[in-house]
């Protein structure tokens, strides 16, 4: 089983960047897709980023789209999440999770998050 833990999140003024990193362990890591979501508070966890375990197929929610990069460094056993031109709005503990290949919105498990906060 692959573990997961975030790191980078932090409080940002709106229209800022923040890059979010998770680190995997486990020897099948480059096997899997990968995915981020988010959690606001009083919210639903959601569905932000996913992309294949190549690297390829980028696939992102529509309200990320433009603004947030999801990457992946199978040599390194890391997932990345770029994101530019912040808002209040994305404000949420950002977790990165192993995803279904064929639906990134579905996770099989999880890291334990980090907050990001973007003030206005």
């Amino acid at each position: 089983q692959v573990q997961l833990v975030e790191s980078g999140g932090g409080v940002v003024q709106a229209g800022g960047s923040l890059r979010l990193s998770c680190a995997a362990s486990g020897p099948t890591f480059s096997s899997h897709a990968m995915g981020w979501f988010r959690q606001a508070p009083g919210k639903e966890r959601e569905f932000v980023a996913g992309i294949s375990w190549r690297g390829g197929s980028p696939y992102y929610a529509d309200f990320v789209k433009g603004r947030f990069t999801i990457s992946r460094d199978n040599a390194k056993n890391m997932v990345y999440l770029q994101m530019n031109s912040l808002k209040p709005e994305d404000t949420a503990v950002y977790y990165c999770a192993v995803v279904n290949s064929g639906d990134y919105a579905v996770a099989d498990y999880w890291g334990q998050g980090t907050q990001v906060t973007v003030s206005s």
